[in-house]
């Protein structure tokens, strides 16, 4: 579905939307566990911080991975000491943005549009990986959930990003590969805009995008003909 309102602020999440987290899978294997577990402690590591966003708690991205990834260590029979875990998450300020950021950034920013980032972790891990694809200078934020006190998909994430934008929420659209943050954004006001890297079926369970593009190109040139 394509909305012919154009937002003022494209709000982009990072992990997996910008960051490619592939390469994370040979950290898990370095330390004796499959590559696949990358996928079950991203998932796990969401779901407890859900959790406990529904409970009126905020949980900090990394000491709830850490937590997890001590389990599945020591469950495996694994070392599972900090310098271990440290030697994984480590991997989060040495990923590359997807290839399609730089241009599709330049693209969008060139459309007028603001930028800024809004992740579930911290901010600063991404700073690296924003500088050598030569789009730090184009996001007017990075922004985290830390002073929201409340993991995305809550409304109060939202809405501090358009607190700190100084604008409303109706004139900003969040981009993002994952249909709960999308769900989320709706509901909190926002045009949702999903990024479907993955060629991956919508869940109906979850409020439709209002737009919906392969990678970042494609979707400036959406708006670009809109």
């Amino acid at each position: 579905m394509v909305t012919n309102q154009r937002p003022e602020v494209l709000v982009l999440d990072v992990n997996e939307t910008l960051s490619d987290m592939e390469p994370l899978r040979a950290r898990f294997e370095a330390v004796g566990l499959p590559g696949h577990a990358l996928d079950t402690w991203f998932a796990a590591t969401l779901r407890d911080g859900f959790a406990l966003t529904a409970a009126d708690s905020y949980p900090a991205f990394r000491t709830i991975g850490s937590d997890l990834l001590h389990s599945m260590l020591a469950c495996a029979g694994l070392d599972a000491t900090d310098a271990v875990i440290s030697s994984v998450l480590s991997g989060f300020t040495q990923l590359h943005a997807h290839p399609d950021v730089e241009p599709g950034l330049t693209r969008l920013r060139e459309l007028g549009l603001r930028l800024v980032t809004l992740t579930n972790g911290a901010s600063a891990l991404s700073e690296q990986m924003f500088a050598e694809a030569g789009v730090l200078q184009l996001l007017e934020h990075r922004l985290d959930v830390e002073k929201a006190g409340r993991w995305k998909p809550h409304a109060t994430a939202y809405r501090y990003a358009a607190e700190v934008c100084k604008t409303d929420v109706d004139r900003m659209a969040l981009v993002a590969v994952h249909p709960w943050d999308i769900d989320g954004a709706r509901r909190a006001g926002m045009l949702g805009y999903y990024l479907d890297r993955r060629q991956t079926p919508y869940p109906q369970a979850f409020l439709p995008p209002d737009l919906a593009a392969p990678d970042l190109e494609s979707l400036a040139e959406t708006l670009a003909s809109s």
